[in-house]
């Protein structure tokens, strides 16, 4: 699957309602906390982050929630695969392996599924489970390009 292939793939993804959104922002730093004291018990966390990486995954879970709370207030498919593929390059590039996101991304999962009530749930979690599914195509995706860690820039970010 290809970039334009990815972003047609999450098209088909619902904003969620600004009620589940709202939830989510409520929870949004305990929800980062949790999954940060989750991951660091993991013994193998230097083995998915790198021997120094362990300070930088603490900052993508605070990073992570603010984007998704971001994506949700007006979801652009192209923000959430091109974002996507930055991540993946520039933590790649600091010594992130490609089993780091399933494991984060099942962790969020957990935390989200006990925190949010189910309903809010529903309408979050696909976001979490379509990266996960789609995580072998951001790793080939980042195989293939150079490694670019600037920043994606999109002119339509607001919908405007």
């Amino acid at each position: 699957m290809n970039r334009e292939e990815l972003i047609a793939d999450a098209a088909q993804l619902k904003q969620p309602s600004a009620e589940a959104t709202a939830a989510f922002s409520e929870k949004r730093e305990v929800l980062a906390a949790a999954v940060n004291r989750t991951m660091a018990q993991r013994p193998d966390l230097e083995k998915l982050v790198g021997p120094a990486g362990r300070l930088m995954s603490e900052d993508n879970n605070r990073n992570f929630s603010l984007f998704m709370e971001s994506l949700w207030q007006g979801y652009r498919p192209k923000i959430l695969v091109d974002t996507v593929l930055w991540v993946f390059r520039t933590y790649r590039s600091h010594g992130f392996a490609p089993i780091y996101w399933p494991a984060n991304l099942d962790t969020w999962r957990e935390h989200l599924r006990a925190e949010l009530s189910a309903p809010v749930f529903s309408e979050i979690g696909p976001f979490y489970s379509w990266l996960i599914t789609h995580i072998p195509f951001f790793t080939a995706l980042t195989d293939i390009d150079p490694i670019d860690t600037s920043m994606p820039v999109s002119q339509n970010f607001h919908g405007t």
